[in-house]
């Protein structure tokens, strides 16, 4: 039995296609080519967008620490006033009381500025030595058992500023 089989390829199906293919294939083609286009150049514009925002942030970052300083400075003109006054009342004067009376009166212009602004004394004296808040500078044998591990001198105060450290006090710790 010699019958002859006629198989149809695959291969031989895409080619019987419609010459139409080749036009809708170019027509995708083309369609794709534009949104890539479109794509590409809000991609630009995006970048460009952002390198100007990151240059406008750094200006504006400059300026407000330029401007922050300047508020602060501002106010302690008033106090440089003082101390210049303190100063020629000084020269004028021998009233040991008066003088005292004087700078004094600039101390507490000059602290209630400074806590005007946020700062904040650390108490340290008495309290219990903590590595988080305080700068261990030595420790000394102290007679009294209770005073062990606490602080019994403060050689420099430490602050904060807005309840953020800004300098370690430095104390002398019981031992």
């Amino acid at each position: 039995m010699d019958e002859k089989e006629t198989v149809q390829h695959p291969e031989s199906e895409n080619q019987q296609e419609s010459p139409e293919a080749p036009v809708e294939e170019l027509n995708e083609l083309d369609t794709l080519k534009k949104e890539v286009e479109e794509h590409k150049e809000k991609f630009i514009r995006l970048y460009a967008e952002f390198d100007n925002f990151k240059r406008r942030n750094a200006k504006e970052r400059v300026e407000l620490i330029q401007t922050a300083g300047r508020e602060v400075i501002q106010s302690m003109l008033e106090v440089l006033d003082d101390c210049e006054r303190a100063e020629k009342q000084m020269n004028q004067s021998e009233d040991l009381k008066l003088i005292k009376e004087g700078i004094g009166l600039v101390f507490n212009k000059f602290r209630n500025i400074l806590q005007s602004r946020g700062l904040k004394e650390m108490k340290s004296i008495g309290e219990a030595f903590n590595p988080d808040f305080h700068e261990a500078i030595t420790e000394i044998p102290v007679p009294d058992e209770t005073m062990k591990g606490k602080i019994v001198d403060e050689v420099e105060k430490g602050y904060t500023l807005n309840d953020k450290i800004i300098r370690f006090s430095k104390v002398v710790v019981g031992k």
